[in-house]
C-alpha cells in the first residue's frame, strides 16, 4: 500500500518548499519530492549564488576606487576560484537550511523523479510514482523512491534555460547561467544574448571583473519589462562602464572554435556583422519543466509550455495544482513562494484571493541596481490613465552623495484623477531594498496624499521616494 499524504509537492524550490511548510503549519500531512537540490534553482543556481558573485564584483569595484573615499588599496586583484567557492558556499549553507526547515516542520522529503499516475477521485487519493535519480545523492533522512499517494498534488517543478535552435548551450563556448556561475577562469571577452535580468546581471558581473562585454538584445530596449526612461538611464551607465550594447539585433548564427565563439548578428536595418569572443552566454528566457510528470495523460491544461491555473494554483483537474515558474510569469522566486501559500490556504478552505501580478516587484542586481513595481509610464497611458509623473535624481540626495553614488533616479506614476499609485521605478544604489516601500503602499491602496504626509528618515536614500511623490504634484523640495 502506498504511503498516503494530504499534500504532496513535486519540486523543492522556493514555491515548493514554502508550500510544504505552510501545509504542515496548517495540519496537513505533507511530503515534498525533489531530484536534485533542496531550494531549487533560485537558491542553488540562481538568485542567491549570483548575488554572492555580484557582491564580490561590487567589493572589487570599490577597492579599485578606494582613492575616491580617501583610502588606499594597492595591487588589487582577484582569485576566480575563490570567488566561485564563496558563491557555492553561500548556496550550500542555505541548501542545508531548507532541509532543516522541512525537518523542523515534519515535512517528509522523498528523493527521486516523480510522475503523477492519477489524480484524486472521490475517496481515492492521487497516485505518484517516484523513480530513483542519479542527478544528486539523497540528503540525510530522505525517503526512498517508490509509490506514494496524496489527496492533493502540487506541481512546483520550476523552469530551465530556453535554448534557441542552432545556438544550443554546450557548456564550453556557449553558456547558460549554470556555467556562467562557475567559470574556471575569467573570460577576457564575452557576448551576452538577451538583456533581461539574467543577461544584464552577468554582463555587469563580468564587465566589473575586467571582461570586454557586448550585450545583444532583439527588442529596441534593454531590460524590456522596465520603464523606458529607467532602462535608458541604465543603458547610459552600462555604456559608460564599457559594456557595448546592440538593440534591435538578432543572433542568427554561431560558429565555435577551440577557444572562441563567433556570432553573426542581424540588425533591424537588415545589415549583418560578426563578433568574436571567448564565451557566449545565452540568456533568452526560461521554459517550464513540464515533461515526464504525466500531466498530459491526466488532461491537465497546458498553454505555451506552462500549466494553466485559476490564480489560486488550481488546474482544470481536481486535486492537481501548479505554482511558481511552471505556472507562468512573472518567473520570480517571491511570486512562487506567495503562490505556494495561496494554493495551500485555498486547499485548507481559508479565505484567499488571486495574487495581483501588477503588484509583484522586480529587481535586477546589476551596477547600478534596478527595481520596479506596477505599471510603466507607457503602460499606464496605454491603459487609458491620465497620469502624474514624479522624478527625483540621486544627485539631489545627501545620503547618495555621501555614499559616492550620485547617479540614479526614482520615478513614480499616479492616476491624476484618484491619486492612486500606479507604478514606481528606480535605478541606482540599493534600490532593490527601497522598492518594497512602494509595494506596501500599493497593496494598502495608499494615495499620493498619504505618501506626502509620511515622514521619511534623514539622511537616507528613501527620502528620494518621498521627493518623487512630491514632484508628481509640484511640491518637490530638494530639486
Amino acid at each position: 500500500m502506498a504511503d498516503t499524504y494530504d499534500i504532496l509537492v513535486i519540486g523543492a524550490g522556493p514555491g515548493g518548499y514554502v508550500a510544504a511548510i505552510r501545509a504542515a503549519q496548517l495540519g496537513f500531512r505533507t511530503a515534498v519530492v525533489d531530484r536534485e537540490h533542496l531550494g531549487g534553482i533560485c537558491l542553488n543556481w540562481g538568485c542567491i549564488p549570483t548575488k554572492a558573485l555580484l557582491r564580490s564584483a561590487e567589493i572589487y569595484h570599490y577597492m579599485q576606487h578606494a582613492a575616491d573615499y580617501g583610502l588606499s588599496a594597492d595591487n588589487v586583484g582577484f582569485d576566480t576560484a575563490a570567488i566561485v567557492k564563496r558563491s557555492r558556499g553561500v548556496s550550500s549553507r542555505l541548501n542545508g537550511g531548507v532541509g532543516m526547515l522541512l525537518k523542523k516542520n515534519k515535512v517528509d522529503v522523498i528523493w527521486g523523479e516523480a510522475t503523477i499516475e492519477s489524480a484524486a477521485t472521490g475517496n481515492e487519493p492521487g497516485r505518484v510514482t517516484v523513480k530513483e535519480t542519479s542527478r544528486a545523492p539523497a540528503p540525510k533522512g530522505a525517503l526512498a523512491a517508490g509509490a506514494y499517494a496524496a489527496k492533493h498534488i502540487i506541481v512546483a517543478t520550476g523552469a530551465r534555460p530556453r535554448a534557441i535552435p542552432g545556438i544550443e548551450p554546450d557548456k564550453k563556448q556557449i553558456w547558460t547561467y549554470y556555467e556562467a556561475m562557475v567559470p574556471e577562469a575569467m573570460p577576457k571577452s564575452l557576448l551576452v544574448m538577451g538583456s533581461g535580468a539574467i543577461g544584464i546581471e552577468f554582463a555587469s558581473f563580468y564587465r566589473t571583473m575586467g571582461a570586454e562585454v557586448t550585450v545583444i538584445e532583439l527588442l529596441p530596449q534593454i531590460l524590456p519589462v522596465e520603464d523606458a526612461e529607467i532602462a535608458g538611464l541604465a543603458r547610459k551607465r552600462f555604456e559608460k562602464q564599457g559594456i557595448k550594447i546592440l538593440t534591435g539585433a538578432k543572433v542568427t548564427k554561431v560558429e565555435k572554435a577551440a577557444d572562441s565563439v563567433t556570432a553573426t548578428i542581424e540588425t533591424g536595418d537588415g545589415k549583418t556583422q560578426t563578433l568574436t569572443a571567448e564565451k557566449l552566454i545565452s540568456a533568452v528566457g526560461v521554459v517550464g519543466n513540464i515533461e515526464g510528470l504525466g500531466l498530459e495523460g491526466l488532461g491537465v491544461a497546458i498553454d505555451r509550455g506552462i500549466v494553466v491555473t485559476d490564480g489560486l494554483g488550481r488546474t482544470n483537474v481536481p486535486g492537481v495544482y501548479a505554482i511558481g515558474d511552471v505556472a507562468g510569469p512573472p518567473m520570480l522566486a517571491h511570486k512562487a513562494e506567495h503562490e505556494g501559500v495561496l494554493c495551500v490556504e485555498t486547499i485548507k478552505g481559508l479565505p484567499t484571493h488571486a495574487m495581483d501580478k501588477a503588484k509583484i516587484p522586480g529587481c535586477t542586481y546589476c551596477q547600478p541596481q534596478i527595481a520596479s513595481v506596477g505599471l510603466t509610464e507607457a503602460k499606464a497611458k496605454e491603459q487609458g490613465f491620465s497620469v502624474k509623473v514624479g522624478r527625483f535624481p540621486f544627485a539631489g540626495n545627501g545620503k547618495a552623495i555621501a555614499l559616492g553614488e550620485p547617479d540614479g533616479l526614482v520615478k513614480t506614476i499616479f492616476d491624476a484623477k484618484t491619486g492612486q499609485l500606479l507604478g514606481a521605478h528606480m535605478v541606482g544604489a540599493e534600490v532593490t531594498e527601497l522598492i518594497q516601500g512602494y509595494v506596501v503602499a500599493m497593496n494598502l491602496e495608499t494615495t499620493e496624499e498619504d505618501l506626502m504626509h509620511t515622514v521619511f528618515p534623514h539622511p537616507t536614500l528613501s527620502e528620494m521616494m518621498h521627493e518623487s511623490v512630491l514632484d508628481a504634484y509640484g511640491r518637490v523640495i530638494h530639486a
